[in-house]
């Protein structure tokens, strides 16, 4: 599988998303106990060799103790995927949560596209921009995640970065609750993947491109034809993986990325 660079690290075209090891199915409440319940450590660990059996270098997760812990010992095992993490939104002092996550061994971090519409919505730009200096200055590239077009926008124009986490869909409002809430009515619209895969084209550094498939909750096939069409040559996918309804699903979509994206 072909590599591309962000910052000082060198990360696969396809990544592996960790919603699923912590059971955010955005689907429903039975859904992620589902996940839960099969994701367990040994489940987490062999889903992380298969996908480096399948050339992907890099896993996409949470900064939480959970994950923290269960990649330190999968390095321990021998596993030799990267982690680039993601803030988990639950901890208060997001700089701290990302510093925290290098010690641990996180080769990237970015912030929790919940937190990231939040601030922005309360209008505090200042906590992102000091976010991202904190991350560079831990030696490590910085990313910020978000789903809406307006704040993807505002970073493309305000805050350089080494990659930027542009979800495909909006799924529910972060003004006033950087949270994903279980159970919540979630919306999945074509215009505003629309939207948002047009942004992605004027944006100067690398894009991670998420819930491509929103969250399963849209035809695969018709998702894979838009990543297609919509990823640019030094971009990456991430994409989560819940292997309770196929063993095989990450060799089946590494191959299926490889055809596909060009």
């Amino acid at each position: 599988m072909r590599k591309v660079q962000i910052g000082n690290i060198e990360i696969s075209r396809l990544v592996i998303g960790g919603n699923p090891f912590s059971g955010f199915s955005h689907q429903s409440p039975k859904r992620d106990q589902e996940m839960i319940h099969y994701y367990s450590a040994g489940n987490i660990k062999d889903a992380l060799r298969k996908a480096e059996a399948a050339g992907v270098n890099t896993f996409f997760g949470r900064t939480d103790r959970h994950v923290s812990r269960l990649m330190l010992e999968y390095w321990d095992e021998g596993g030799a995927i990267q982690w680039v993490g993601q803030t988990a939104s639950e901890y208060q002092d997001q700089i701290q949560a990302a510093k925290q996550a290098v010690r641990m061994g996180a080769k990237g971090v970015y912030i929790h596209g919940g937190i990231v519409d939040f601030w922005y919505a309360q209008g505090q730009l200042q906590m992102i921009k000091d976010a991202v200096l904190a991350i560079r200055d831990a030696g490590v590239p910085a990313g910020l995640a978000g789903h809406t077009v307006e704040v993807h926008r505002w970073i493309r124009d305000n805050v350089p970065l080494d990659f930027q986490m542009c979800c495909y869909y909006d799924p529910s409002p972060r003004a006033n609750n950087p949270h994903h809430v279980a159970g919540a009515v979630e919306k999945w619209e074509e215009s505003h993947r629309t939207e948002m895969g047009e942004l992605i084209q004027t944006i100067p550094w690398p894009v991670a491109h998420y819930k491509v498939f929103a969250g399963g909750n849209k035809p695969i096939d018709e998702g894979w034809r838009f990543l297609a069409k919509t990823m640019r040559a030094n971009d990456i996918a991430c994409i989560g993986h819940y292997l309770g309804d196929n063993p095989n699903m990450i060799a089946e979509n590494a191959a299926t990325f490889d055809r596909l994206i060009k």
